[in-house]
């Protein structure tokens, strides 16, 4: 028999003599990567889900007008963003993140001061299905506009008595409509230029300032004010703060000197409620992590290296008798740390398995999605649980060594 397999029988041997001992320490092993890998999984994943997640509570990044770029300078009044200056902060901002532009989320909004009721109101001019799919947090009532419909805010509807259903007939208030001309609308009937009758779609409910606005689709209020293409007061953007966090978007927007085709500067600021919120909890989480890890890790090492200390103890007779017979203290430590490792992988294989099912749990039952598995994580935990096994056993490997085979031998 070879000499590498006398090692591997006198290693199944030793673990199958004491599988009550072999198996308190796989099942240290087994807790600690079960934990770790579950931990650690979830601060992996949960960013990307939290950042989603967060996505749908509006914008991070918004972008206005200004009449230079200056980090000082303020909104410009009058001045707007136009289609161009959109598609270049989407492209800066994929080339920040490494995602396609597409991946950017934006809603662009043109306002106008409207007349409702003898009372002014601001009127948004909004790509209905974009504005949607940003502002995932606004609770409609009702339903979104269409042809013909606008969405008013809580309290305009309030302010105005209007209710879903309703027609509201708004005023374009400007300048240019103090003599006011007479058009034909798609229906047939005579409209004045700068008026229009509506259906109320639906209210929208957010506890900010969209409550003060009525919003139509863009192509109503350009319809309404006789203007086409006058571009945007403000869009807003959603960065995907995992890959960038939303103050280094900023910065390079602002950095890039973007412009309009008229050459009105454009500013980028963070919408700190999203992103301050965002990062706080992912702080806490990995601060968790590491706090609950040694926690683990010490509870680990303390299990395995009690468990090694009284397998030595039970063995030290038979090391004695290899030593007398011209057995090396390499080859005895050699032995145990090996087999400190088999039972640490085995743990980690079991505790792996056990600490994904966890975090696929975990990941279902909070964000209603599951946490991918993760070769490289599953890898690094075996590795680690091996690792820690073979720390743990250090010390008592180190007294097996020193055993005098003249004094255990003396006591039989």
């Amino acid at each position: 028999m070879s000499n590498g397999r006398m090692f591997l029988a006198m290693l199944l041997g030793a673990l199958m003599r004491r599988r009550g001992r072999a198996a308190a320490a796989i099942g240290s092993s087994a807790v600690g990567a079960a934990t770790l890998f579950c931990l650690a999984a979830v601060c992996l994943a949960v960013p990307a889900q939290m950042s989603e997640e967060m996505r749908q509570y509006g914008a991070n990044v918004i972008l206005v007008p200004v009449a230079d770029t200056s980090p000082t300078a303020e909104a410009t009044q009058g001045a707007r963003l136009d289609e161009t200056s959109l598609q270049a902060a989407r492209d800066v901002l994929g080339s920040v993140a490494q995602a396609s532009p597409g991946d950017v989320r934006s809603a662009a909004y043109r306002y106008e001061t409207v007349r409702v009721n003898k009372s002014a109101y601001l009127m948004g001019g909004i790509d209905v299905e974009a504005t949607r799919a940003l502002n995932g947090h606004w609770e409609v009532d009702g339903a979104w506009p269409g042809e013909g419909e606008v969405l008013i805010g809580t309290d305009v509807a309030s302010a105005t008595g209007l209710g879903i259903g309703d027609m509201v007939n708004v005023e374009y208030l400007s300048t240019d409509n103090l003599t006011l001309g007479s058009v034909v609308s798609s229906d047939g009937a005579s409209q004045a230029q700068g008026e229009r009758r509506w259906r109320v779609a639906g209210t929208v409910d957010t506890g900010g300032r969209e409550d003060d606005i009525i919003y139509a689709p863009l192509a109503a209020l350009e319809d309404l004010t006789g203007t086409v293409g006058a571009g945007y007061d403000v869009i807003e953007l959603s960065v995907d703060t995992t890959t960038v966090p939303a103050a280094q978007a900023v910065q390079d927007l602002n950095d890039a000197d973007l412009t309009t085709q008229d050459g009105t500067g454009l500013r980028a600021q963070e919408v700190s409620k999203i992103t301050s919120g965002n990062m706080r909890i992912i702080a806490m989480l990995n601060t968790l992590f590491w706090v609950v890890a040694v926690v683990v890790l010490a509870l680990t090492l303390v299990g395995v290296s009690t468990t090694m200390t009284v397998i030595v103890s039970e063995r030290k007779k038979e090391i004695g008798l290899r030593k007398a017979l011209g057995a090396s203290a390499f080859s005895i430590g050699a032995e145990f740390y090996t087999e400190a490792a088999v039972m640490g992988l085995i743990g980690g294989l079991l505790g792996t398995a056990v600490g994904y099912a966890m975090a696929w749990a975990v990941g279902a039952g909070v964000f209603e999605r599951p946490i991918a598995f993760s070769w490289w994580l599953a890898l690094c935990s075996l590795a680690l649980s091996a690792a820690v096994a073979v720390i743990a056993a250090s010390s008592p490997v180190r007294r097996a060594t020193r055993i005098d085979p003249a004094v255990v031998l003396r006591e039989e």
